[in-house]
């Protein structure tokens, strides 16, 4: 899969286009493949890099909800645990089981919270993970030997999923392309086509390499730009209402060493009337999260001091060494796309993040609200409806079962290979043939040459971002780690891109600027 030959066959297509999709992240690109997959013609646009946004920024669980079924969203909830589970068949490399403890210190914590894990484990059902129960104070403590002692009566174990957003992103894209589809990165839609009529009739859009414009022509145009939907809807029609409400949500990455443990943390209830989550990913630790407004979406979103404090403080009120900035590798924000509530008093945190699907008098299709773990269930949703305006050929949705790119009997979490799946013997393959390739570029972190040339020849990385950012995950690991080893990946790609050193520095510049932002003040 490369961007050049996605670029060829772009420009060889001489009729219009089924479906195009504007946005690479996990709505856009689910749409794309439940497109293709159904017989239709379809292209994928992204400004940026795909999974970029929000996308790659998410608390790495596909879940149902809890605290969803404790606001009472039932509908949401049950779809979400389907969803979960289809996830874990179609994905093994990616979404695997993970063990979550609800540590109880009140007297009622343990009763009132069984009750609640046991209503979640019906609506799983057949799909269920395991089913949930209670542990002893000394059954908590040999789980997770971390957590502070005092005042604890016991807790509750139960089981959700977790999996790696940025590379599920790649692998639909992988899948995508595979059945047909054309997905470009870098590429922004810069304008919408009309018929005479006013009705939709595809979209303009800019290569952010070249600077060279195409026109796509479309019989239906799915808007799937998560937090920038009203920047498209606008440019359909400049007095469209706001449709989004961007929620901040902020997570920190710490070593293993405060877990100590393959299980994860769920505080049910902190300060903000949220939950918070500790959980073990890729050897570290990922803590979050916050809900804040925020009254613009920015590509890179800062965490608030006041949000960080916040994770940091109550993440030390449950385990027993507390948590310090300097401890912290990373620190990462994304924004939520959420649909704007009729009742403008209500706060994000209890905004629904049911997905909606609108259709402008245009024919316009835009996605808004939803999740990763649905993203599936909003993809089907949206091309039922684009095939609809679109006048498409009838055609059933066909990936309930549908295995993605990658997908095999999951590998042992031991292989820091595990992540491609089937793909992991190709690079084994790379490793051999290039013995130089094999060279693990941290001490720190788990990545191999091998890995940042397959990014580039096979995954469509673009930049050093690209790399450490979303096909590695690097950058979300161990921010200060991944400056150090910037520039040996700038070079690798450099070499394999056939780009000179100014490419290089700029590169490496680029990628430590924004990296910095990534660590603690």
């Amino acid at each position: 899969m490369k961007r050049e030959w996605m670029l060829q066959l772009l420009e060889n297509q001489r009729s219009s286009w089924d479906v195009v999709v504007i946005g690479g992240g996990a709505s856009g690109i689910g749409a794309a493949l439940d497109a293709a997959t159904r017989g239709y013609r379809t292209v994928l646009i992204e400004q940026h890099d795909f999974s970029k946004g929000t996308s790659s920024r998410s608390t790495k669980l596909i879940h149902g909800g809890v605290r969803y079924l404790q606001q009472g969203d039932v509908s949401l909830v049950i779809e979400a645990l389907h969803e979960r589970g289809l996830l874990l068949r179609n994905a093994p490399h990616l979404v695997h089981h993970q063990s979550f403890i609800i540590p109880a210190y009140d007297w009622w914590e343990g009763p009132f919270y069984k009750v609640g894990m046991k209503v979640y484990d019906l609506m799983a059902g057949k799909l269920g993970l395991g089913p949930s129960e209670h542990l002893s104070r000394n059954e908590v403590l040999q789980a997770i030997p971390t957590l502070k002692t005092e005042g604890l009566r016991g807790g509750i174990i139960y089981y959700d999923g977790q999996f790696n957003d940025s590379r599920l992103a790649i692998n639909l894209v992988q899948s995508f392309v595979e059945n047909g589809g054309i997905a470009i990165n870098y590429m922004k839609c810069i304008g919408l086509m009309k018929a005479t009529d006013g009705m939709i009739a595809g979209v303009i859009a800019r290569d952010e390499e070249t600077g060279k414009e195409y026109s796509l022509p479309a019989r239906v145009v799915v808007n799937a730009t998560g937090v920038w939907a009203d920047d498209i809807l606008k440019m359909d029609r400049p007095e469209a209402p706001k449709t989004i409400v961007p929620s901040q949500g902020v997570h920190v990455v710490i070593d293993k060493e405060y877990l100590q443990s393959p299980h994860a943390i769920m505080i049910p209830h902190t300060d903000d009337g949220r939950v918070l989550f500790a959980v073990p990913w890729h050897d570290k630790v990922v803590v979050g999260t916050t809900d804040t407004p925020v009254p613009h979406a920015d590509i890179e979103p800062r965490a608030l001091q006041d949000e960080i404090n916040f994770i940091l403080h109550t993440a030390s009120r449950y385990l027993a060494k507390p948590v310090s900035r300097k401890d912290v590798k990373s620190i990462f924000a994304g924004l939520r796309p959420l649909a704007a509530p009729e009742d403008e008093e209500k706060t994000t945190k209890n905004i629904s993040r049911s997905h909606k699907i609108i259709v402008s008098v245009s024919g316009l299709i835009t996605i808004i609200g939803g999740k990763w773990t649905t993203y599936r269930r909003m993809a089907q949703d949206a091309i039922d409806k684009a095939a609809l305006i679109g006048g498409l050929p009838e055609s059933p949705c066909r990936t309930h079962h549908m295995p993605i790119h990658g997908a095999v009997i999951a590998l042992p979490k031991e292989d820091s290979l595990h992540v491609y799946g089937a793909d992991s013997i190709q690079i084994k393959e790379l490793m051999t043939s290039q013995q130089e390739l094999a060279k693990p570029l941290s001490p720190l972190l788990p990545y191999t040459g091998a890995e940042v040339i397959w990014a580039v020849r096979h995954e469509m990385a673009r930049t050093v971002e690209d790399v450490l950012a979303r096909r590695t995950r690097a950058l979300f690991l161990d921010a200060r780690e991944s400056i150090r080893i910037a520039p040996e990946v700038a070079s690798l790609m450099a070499k394999e891109m056939k780009k000179d050193n100014h490419w290089i520095r700029q590169q490496v510049d680029s990628y430590t600027h924004l990296a910095r932002g990534y660590l603690p003040e």
